[in-house]
């Protein structure tokens, strides 16, 4: 197999991967939960707790991340997450019960983990390895296939099968995906060289660039996961629009599919702190979208701006990390992944819980637009830290690319 080849079917892992844990284990929640609330009697805040407990599994898997280093443990713990991926979608479907879909969506995020830190950090590895350009578009892009694939499914499912039996189907999905997602995924190599003999050594950023960095992806994390989370049912509740909510999430993972891809061009002529300070803003434009009238075309173009920008903000992210620490990349993606997986317990708990008092989203997209706003001016500091320490001759805070 020709290098491009072997490139592709190590990236076609890495896709089938994030479909299966954030697609299907984890996102197909979303669209199906208007779903659940009608035909299950899944309530307005156990909703957000189920969310919350989702990013719970996710953030625990995070921590694990951050705190190993060994490739081999990281291979293996990323084949079993992808196993627990097909085994907690299973599960939503077995049961009504709360406490059972509580395990489901926490073991769904362990996966969703394993996914986006082991086994991103694992093909950033073999990337760099291999001499290959250490961006992560292609890559992610299998997020926003996830996504929209999801929601297409629950659209066309929705007018012949009840929740439980979309639950089933998306199991089926699931097994399927289960195959490529290991089978195209080498062994970890441990060697300090790559193919062409060149040493990988690790350049980790300066302290306060990196509390500043997590601060601002925290703010990134609550600003992404209100709208994640609940968009369907935001979009529902508008005046007009109730039963189009699906609509809007496919168009964000319409929107996200291709645009990791966009985002690597994008910061390959503005550099990575730039593209994420645009992706930022225009993100929260995104949010506001649906708030701000404009009907279905409000709520779709929202809806667009949103996928298009936050997982382009995610990869941008886990590429700086990766390339900081070619040896060991999950290390601070992990940490990275700390701040941002907080936010996420955080986000849906509190949306949840306005909800439950206002019956609506609106305030949690507020809250999640605001801090947005908070993030940018972080990123905006970070920027002249970065700067700064160019000017006093310090070492650069971006390592070269591998091409």
């Amino acid at each position: 197999m020709n290098t491009q080849a072997q490139r592709m079917k190590v990236l076609g892992a890495g896709i089938f991967s994030l479909i299966l844990a954030l697609g299907v284990a984890r996102f197909a929640y979303t669209p199906l939960l208007p779903l659940m609330q009608a035909q299950a009697g899944l309530g307005l805040a156990e909703a957000g707790w189920l969310a919350a407990l989702n990013y719970a599994g996710y953030l625990s898997g995070a921590l694990l991340a951050s705190l190993i280093g060994d490739l081999v443990l990281k291979d293996r713990l990323y084949r079993a997450g992808m196993v627990l991926a097909v085994l907690s979608t299973v599960l939503m479907g077995l049961t009504d019960d709360l406490v059972v879909w509580a395990l489901s969506r926490f073991v769904a995020g362990l996966s969703s983990a394993a996914s986006m830190l082991f086994g991103t950090g694992l093909i950033l590895n073999w990337l760099i390895r291999h001499n290959h350009r250490s961006e992560l578009g292609i890559h992610f892009s299998g997020l926003g296939l996830g996504i929209a694939g999801c929601a297409a499914a629950v659209a066309l499912m929705s007018p012949a099968l009840d929740w439980r039996e979309q639950w089933f189907a998306f199991s089926a999905i699931a097994c399927v995906l289960l195959l490529p997602a290991l089978g195209w995924l080498p062994p970890p190599d441990r060697s300090a060289l790559t193919a062409s003999g060149r040493l990988m050594q690790d350049r980790p950023p300066g302290a306060l660039f990196l509390r500043l960095f997590m601060a601002a992806y925290f703010c990134a994390g609550v600003g992404y996961v209100v709208s994640a989370t609940f968009i369907v049912a935001i979009v529902d509740r508008l005046p007009g629009l109730a039963g189009k909510g699906t609509w809007a999430f496919l168009a964000i993972g319409l929107a996200a599919a291709p645009a990791c891809i966009v985002w690597d061009f994008v910061a390959r002529r503005t550099g990575e702190l730039n593209a994420l300070i645009l992706a930022a803003v225009l993100q929260i434009l995104g949010i506001l979208l649906p708030l701000l009238g404009g009907g279905l075309v409000g709520a779709i173009a929202g809806a667009l701006l949103f996928g298009g920008t936050f997982i382009g903000m995610v990869s941008l992210v886990l590429t700086m990390a990766g390339r900081y620490y070619p040896t060991r990349p999950a290390k601070m993606m992990g940490r990275m992944t700390l701040a941002y997986g907080a936010a996420q317990i955080v986000g849906p708990a509190v949306t949840g819980w306005l909800a439950g008092g206002l019956g609506g989203y609106a305030a949690g997209l507020y809250l999640a637009a605001a801090m947005m706003v908070l993030g940018t001016v972080l990123l905006l500091a970070l920027r002249l830290v970065e700067r700064r320490g160019s000017a006093l001759g310090a070492p650069p805070q971006r390592p070269c690319a591998q091409h």
